[in-house]
């Protein structure tokens, strides 16, 4: 027995080590099944994306689904929240089933990365499932999907400001300090000559008019925020260096350009949506992009079960799984509300055009609220240790 579990060990050792060609090489193993998950979550929002701009040619085939009420009420903005909820419903399943699984070669492991068949039959029964329900039900689920949807947006905050961190600690603990210094003074500069450039450009392509005020207030206080994260670093009582204001003001100002992007076209302050209101190869290629961008957000945060460790410590067992698998469908589970709010514009009942992603009033104050929380949650990281040490002493 010992003998068999050192050559599983060791073999695993070896796809942990190998390319990704060798993970999937070798078979059902937690290194490949992260990439099927993955592909099982794109596919699902090629789905739901198919159901909202190309649903009528499925129109007849809809008809056969009794709560569907001639097709309509299967397609649209209903067909995307159908689709979410089966996927939503997949990987909370699997979150159940695989939460608090610590070794490899555990039963819950090897359901984890195998199994496949199985868990394909069921993540097809899982989607088909909604249609099969009224309304009503999806409506809930709808609602219900903006809390889901905002929780994936936290998650993913905290996972890229400890990534920040964590790059920021491993340029401090290099050997050679001082080149270490110029190499973190580089990339500061070029981060905050990034954001001084995006806050410029944003002033030229989304004020044209001295009345769009609404505009001018999230990108100047976008300024604002980007000099208050980096006086509040600097500060001797806190003294975190430049890298991590200089990265987390290039996150804000994306978001800002992002939360901007999504206003409704026709306003006379979004110009560049206007630009893009017909439906071009360069709209379908930023759809696209948009589309993986999320998919590839979602499947980085949710192998990075790190973030929610407060004392991270390296596990050296030889049988320990390589990222927390509960917490890994957890976030795919909240991911999949946010594809669907994404897909309509956080408002479940608003119809969006063909080839758009995140477009409305709504997902524009979503993003803003993103950004002001982003902002608060790197300060209180900075800040946290001074303010419970002080408790402490007291």
């Amino acid at each position: 027995m010992e003998t068999g579990t050192s050559i599983d060990n060791n073999s695993y050792e070896g796809i942990k080590n190998g390319s990704w060609f060798i993970q999937f090489r070798n078979g059902c193993n937690p290194w490949m099944a992260r990439y099927v998950y993955g592909l099982i979550f794109l596919l699902a929002n090629l789905l739901a994306w198919a159901l909202r701009d190309y649903g009528r040619g499925a129109l007849t085939e809809m008809r056969k689904f009794k709560n569907c009420k001639d097709g309509g009420e299967c397609l649209g903005t209903e067909g995307v929240l159908r689709v979410s909820f089966g996927c939503f419903l997949f990987y909370f399943i699997m979150f159940l089933s695989t939460v608090g699984t610590s070794k490899l070669h555990s039963s819950r492991d090897k359901w984890h990365s195998g199994w496949w068949f199985a868990k394909l039959f069921m993540w097809l029964g899982l989607v088909i499932f909604p249609f099969l329900l009224p309304s009503s039900i999806i409506q809930l689920y709808g609602e219900i999907a903006h809390f889901g949807a905002g929780v994936f947006l936290l998650i993913q905050l905290i996972s890229i400001i400890s990534f920040i961190t964590w790059l920021n600690e491993c340029f401090q603990a290099q050997k050679d300090a001082e080149r270490c210094r110029v190499h973190v003074m580089l990339l500061a500069t070029t981060a905050y000559t990034v954001c001084i450039l995006g806050v410029i450009l944003m002033y030229i392509w989304y004020v044209p008019d001295p009345s769009c005020l609404l505009n001018i207030f999230f990108i100047t206080w976008t300024l604002f925020l980007i000099q208050l994260m980096t006086s509040i670093s600097l500060h001797p009582k806190v003294n975190a260096g430049l890298l991590t204001p200089a990265l987390m003001g290039l996150y804000v100002v994306f978001i800002c350009w992002c939360a901007i992007r999504s206003e409704p076209v026709g306003e006379i302050c979004n110009r560049k949506a206007e630009g893009s209101s017909k439906t071009d190869w360069l709209t379908i290629i930023s759809f696209v992009v948009a589309l993986l961008a999320m998919v590839i957000a979602t499947f980085s945060t949710g192998v990075d079960s790190q973030c929610f460790q407060f004392r991270k410590e390296e596990n050296h067992e030889e049988d320990a799984i390589p990222y927390g698998y509960g917490f890994f469908h957890f976030v795919f589970a909240t991911g999949a509300m946010y594809f669907a709010m994404l897909l309509v514009g956080w408002n479940i009942h608003h119809s969006m055009k063909k080839w758009t992603i995140d477009v409305g009033w709504t997902s524009t104050w979503v993003r803003i609220v993103n950004e002001w929380l982003a902002v608060g949650v790197y300060i209180w990281m900075l800040v946290a240790p001074m303010v419970l040490k002080s408790r402490g002493t007291t």
